[in-house]
């Protein structure tokens, strides 16, 4: 598999902003910018905001009270005095309300469904052991999401490639697993976390790359959230946010964040290609350093997602404290800041 492919069906990566600017995510201005002229295709005056497409030229009818047709208060007749609170306090409840209600309905989510239809994603997992939690994570995949898993088997410790095979067996269209002979890094062996995690990326031809651990299973569909945030103009979003410094590293998000964890995280495949750190050898802080090394917005999707920890997975305390300083030194040369130790986040 190759990395001709462009990811024709994402909207160009939003650079990080000016820190303390704000926004709605929306253009409400419309139009042509002040002074200039309206773009190739664009009436001028046109809104260009999110519902806006196709907006109807001057003289067209518009219906006389969408809200009303959903059942929502509200006439458009009702303009009354534009200094009057208590009418422009009943106007944002009846909004509140509204907004409400449509997320009860899950309009939302349909929404992202609709954005990501065309936007291919797979989720990436590295099983090195924990059978029964190999089996979790891949088949809570398979029951809330559409999207295909690539494993990478590394020496089938503890029978996790044939807890792999068998599922592969029963979703043969969506169940992609490797196996190499080498062990994981952790164990002794020379497979390790940079490497492996750059062997699924390249094998992927997916326009959105899911980075997922065997430690986590979804309890709804948590994804769709994630890639709709990346076709949205994000670069990643992630189930976690963190803000890392010199001082250890801290939970961030909702909103927009400085850097994201690997337990779950959603990346254009092409921009993930070029900061992974395939030096790392163990995952803890490389997920960091790969979040670090992304150039754009890192997100996290505001409202819980459906997703739980099935328990730590652990490794030799001499090892995980020795690779996951090495990986923050990484987080801190990203940072400007200088190298020293770390408390594991």
């Amino acid at each position: 598999m190759t990395d001709a492919k462009p990811p024709g069906r994402l909207r160009p990566a939003r650079l990080e902003q000016v820190a303390g600017g704000s926004g709605t995510g929306r253009d409400t201005v419309g139009g042509a910018p002040a002074g200039g002229t309206a773009p190739p295709g664009r009436r001028a005056g046109a809104a260009t905001g999110v519902g806006t497409a196709g907006a109807k030229p001057p003289g067209a009818h518009a219906r006389p009270n969408p809200a009303a047709e959903l059942g929502f208060s509200g006439d458009p007749g009702q303009h009354g005095d534009s200094g009057d609170g208590m009418l422009h306090a009943q106007r944002t409840w009846d909004a509140s309300l509204a907004t409400s209600r449509l997320d009860d309905l899950g309009v939302n989510a349909e929404r992202q469904r609709v954005e990501i239809r065309d936007v291919t994603a797979a989720v990436g997992l590295l099983v090195d052991g924990w059978p029964a939690d190999v089996r979790a994570c891949v088949q809570s995949v398979m029951d809330h999401t559409g999207a295909k898993v690539l494993a990478l088997d590394l020496g089938d410790i503890d029978g996790a490639g044939d807890a792999l095979d068998r599922l592969a067996e029963q979703y043969r269209d969506r169940i992609f697993v490797w196996h190499v002979t080498e062990r994981p890094h952790w164990r002794g062996g020379t497979a390790t976390w940079g490497e492996s995690r750059a062997k699924l990326l390249r094998l992927d031809e997916s326009d959105v790359h899911v980075l997922m651990e065997t430690s986590v299973v979804l309890r709804g569909d948590a994804l769709t959230p994630l890639v709709a945030a990346v076709v949205e103009g994000a670069v990643a979003a992630g189930w976690r946010g963190a803000e890392p410094s010199g001082d250890g590293v801290h939970e961030a998000g909702p909103g927009r964040v400085r850097a994201l964890t690997g337990e779950l995280m959603a990346v254009r495949r092409s921009a993930a290609l070029g900061a992974l750190p395939e030096n790392a050898n163990y995952g803890r802080n490389a997920d960091l350093e790969l979040s670090l090394g992304l150039h754009g917005e890192l997100v996290v999707p505001s409202g819980p997602l459906p997703v739980d920890r099935l328990g730590a997975h652990d490794v030799p305390d001499d090892y995980l404290d020795r690779e996951s300083r090495r990986n923050y030194d990484g987080v801190l040369r990203l940072l400007g800041a200088p190298p020293h130790g770390e408390p594991a986040h």
